[in-house]
């Protein structure tokens, strides 16, 4: 079929059957339509008859496919998205999670509208990521990105911190709480909704800061524009350990007194949906929006 992807990756979810049956389902109706298919290799060894030369690393992946296909839940997504952003690779999910905000197809029925979007008819949108770096005495000490959130917290369940927050080197406010949430539009609907953060609509370059537990009652969610920088500052007083958690998969260690820098990254990822996509049908759904009150 005449498409504007060629090489397509298929990326699974480990140590889940379900996936998998989905990954083989995917990977015989791609080879089917004439599709050069890559499998990530942690998940493609499950699958039958597949050729060992279709098996690759993630990073490899994101650099030969047009067209990425993830098989999961968000956090099988943002896991993959987190890699495959620093690469021009188209990205859309197939649904084998929970509440899948990020992953549109249904996997008892994905190929009618797979097939639509292999055909060019699709949405297009891009999604900012956070760029996360943590300095102790002006050295750079660990990084990472996050697609979500980066979450200021203690390595210890309800335990009080404190912490100063800047943006753009302007003082805002001095804290003692459980931590603060940092959350992209894309993460609005994530950690930052339970911590009674604000939804914020894809299309928005902003960015919003959501005190954990504030040890204040005049303490609010804060929304500034995205291409503001934000830099919290670890108080000396804080006797314990700290992290900072980037979609609550990778783990950067803070100490008292260093300084966490979250900013917008250069890259982006292009996310892909149907064509009768719509992000307020899918708020509708997953948070139960459209059920009677009485």
């Amino acid at each position: 079929m005449e498409s504007p992807f060629k090489t397509i990756g298929l990326i699974g979810k480990p140590n889940h059957s379900n996936a998998a049956a989905t990954l083989q389902r995917l990977y015989t109706f791609l080879n089917a339509l004439g599709f050069n298919v890559l499998l990530e290799q942690r998940t493609g060894h499950q699958l039958t008859n597949v050729p060992k030369e279709e098996l690759v690393k993630l990073v490899e992946l994101g650099e030969r496919a047009d067209l990425a296909i993830v098989v999961g839940g968000d956090g099988n997504m943002l896991g993959a998205a987190r890699v495959l952003a620093r690469f021009d690779v188209a990205v859309i999910g197939v649904n084998r999670g929970n509440l899948g905000f990020l992953t549109d197809l249904n996997p008892e029925g994905f190929e009618a509208s797979l097939e639509q979007v292999l055909s060019g008819q699709y949405l297009e949108e891009k999604r900012f990521l956070l760029e996360v770096a943590v300095y102790r005495h002006g050295e750079l000490k660990s990084a990472n990105s996050a697609v979500n959130e980066a979450v200021l917290h203690a390595d210890k369940v309800a335990h009080m911190i404190e912490f100063e927050a800047f943006v753009n080197n302007d003082f805002v406010f001095s804290q003692r709480s459980d931590g603060l949430i940092v959350s992209t539009p894309t993460g609005s609907t994530a950690y930052s909704l339970s911590g009674g953060g604000p939804i914020l609509t894809p299309e928005l370059n902003a960015i919003s800061l959501v005190p954990m537990f504030p040890h204040t009652l005049s303490s609010r969610p804060l929304v500034v524009d995205a291409d503001n920088e934000v830099r919290l500052k670890l108080s000396l007083e804080n006797t314990d350990s700290l992290q900072v958690s980037c979609d609550s998969h990778v783990v950067l260690a803070v100490l008292p007194g260093d300084e966490v820098i979250i900013k917008k990254a250069d890259k982006k990822l292009r996310l892909i949906h149907p064509k009768d996509y719509s992000y307020y049908h899918v708020l509708r759904t997953k948070l139960n929006w459209g059920s009677r009150l009485y």
